[in-house]
Formats: structure tokens, sequence, C-alpha cells
């Protein structure tokens, strides 16, 4: 049966938060996508894994249909706090917190602040950058091009590393979409890639976490892996090899099947 998607906005803090809502059996699982990523661009990913969970996909602030603007701030605490408030406010019950890139520092500081709220924590590719450690590999100008092209209605160029295994459907959807993501909202995330210390936040975490990460792109490094088990308490890593930084587009069904294991051993 094919997943219908809803969309409802909420109000935290004063910031309006959009979600898509996946109805699927299982626990309630919040995914939280990366820098340059728009719930609807995670819409077939959210659609694989509400086959065994129930999927709320947010919009970040600064990002689709949320708040955005330079009158809001991009940092970590601010991130977490938006989360924090959505979860409250759906109601939801220790849910499964899934964050992509960025979305997984987001989670890691969530579930660090508020160790009650998150049940089960899966971190995907996470950027491990910060203070004293080497630069995030993807620049942020390559971000800040891709928006002003997309901006001006240019095509993206499917040959990009990042994109290879995009199909046209999809790279016509981030084309789209790739415009509601602001300025300041990716430049202050960016920097909080390098300024922002999510390890030292990572022992404080309670929740059962998988790490998944891919074999290339050079976000992290079997090394990164093996001190972010080491840092967490209850957690263990799954390398998806023949996979970049965009694990879902690069394989989905190996990407689905390893977090439908995850969920079905965490009970």
């Amino acid at each position: 049966m094919t997943v219908q998607p809803r969309g409802r906005h909420l109000t935290v803090g004063g910031v309006r938060l959009h979600h898509h809502e996946f109805p699927g059996d299982g626990p309630s699982l919040v995914l939280l996508p990366g820098i340059t990523s728009p719930a609807i661009m995670w819409d077939f990913v959210s659609r694989r894994l509400a086959e065994f969970c129930h999927v709320f996909t947010l919009d970040i602030r600064g990002r689709g249909l949320s708040s955005s603007g330079d009158d809001l701030e991009y940092w970590l605490a601010d991130y977490a706090a938006d989360a924090q408030g959505v979860i409250e406010q759906l109601g939801l019950e220790k849910p499964i917190v899934a964050g992509h890139s960025m979305g997984a520092r987001i989670a890691i500081k969530l579930a660090a602040n508020a160790p009650s709220l998150v049940g089960s924590l899966i971190l995907i590719d996470p950027p491990v950058s910060g203070p004293g450690r080497r630069d995030y590999p993807i620049a942020l100008q390559w971000y800040l091009d891709g928006l002003q092209a997309a901006s001006h209605g240019q095509v993206t160029d499917a040959s990009s590393p990042l994109l290879k295994n995009w199909t046209a459907e999809q790279i016509a959807l981030r084309d789209q979409w790739l415009p509601t993501c602001t300025v300041k909202a990716i430049t202050q995330s960016h920097q909080s890639f390098h300024t922002e210390d999510v390890h030292v936040l990572m022992p404080a975490i309670a929740s059962p976490t998988l790490l998944i990460y891919a074999e290339t792109g050079g976000t992290i490094t079997d090394d990164d892996a093996a001190e972010i088990t080491r840092l967490v308490p209850d957690s263990r890593s799954v390398r998806i090899d023949g996979v970049g930084h965009m694990i879902p587009w690069d394989d989905l069904e190996t990407f689905a099947s390893t977090i439908e294991k995850f969920v079905r051993e965490a009970g």
C-alpha cells in the first residue's frame, strides 16, 4: 500500500515548523535532514521507512516550509530546541530520532540535552569536524553556489560526485526546493560544523545508538566511527560500502534494512 504523507505546521518558541507525517505500523521515528535538505527531498526515504515505522520528517528551520529569515539563529541549540518542541507537541513517547549529516549533529544535541525524551538514536554520517578537528570535506561555497544556481533556474549538474546516483526526478526536486534554504541558515550551520563540538556531548547520550556511515565521501573514517562508539555508552556502528555521504540516494535498500534491523532489535 502506498503511504500518503500528511503535512502539518506547529509553532515552537515562536518559530513555525513544518513536517511531513508518513503513517506506518511501528514505533514513531523523527527524521532530521541535513544542511540543504528540505523534508520533501526525503519523501522517498520516509516512505520506505514507513514500512516499519511511523515517520515524522521535519523541515529544519530556514528550509522548506518552516520559518526562515535573518531574524532567526541557526545554531545547534536552536535546532535541538525545535526538535524537542515538535516531539513534545506531537505527544510522541520516546521516539526513535534519526538524523542525517547536520541532522545527526542536531540529534546528538537533543539526546544529550533531553535524554528522557529520546528512545533510540540513529546517527547517519554526521560531520565530525569541530574545534581542533579536521574541516568538514564539503566547502561552504559549494552549497552557496548550488543555492544561487537553483534560485536562477539553472539545472543542477548531475555529474557532481555528490549527486552521481540521483535520478532525474530527485535532481528536479532538489532544484525546486533548494531555494527555500536561506543563506544565513546554510552559512551559520556550516560555521557550526567547525565551531561547535558534538563529541563532548556524546558521553551524555543514554539512548541505544546506531551510527551509519558511508565508505566514501570523507565525512567519517573508520577511526572516527570507532571514536564515536567509544564515546557514546550504548552504541554500535555500521559502514555501508559503495556509497557516499547521501547514503540512501546511493543504496536505499541497504540503508533502510540496516535501520529496520536496529529498530527490531531495539524493540
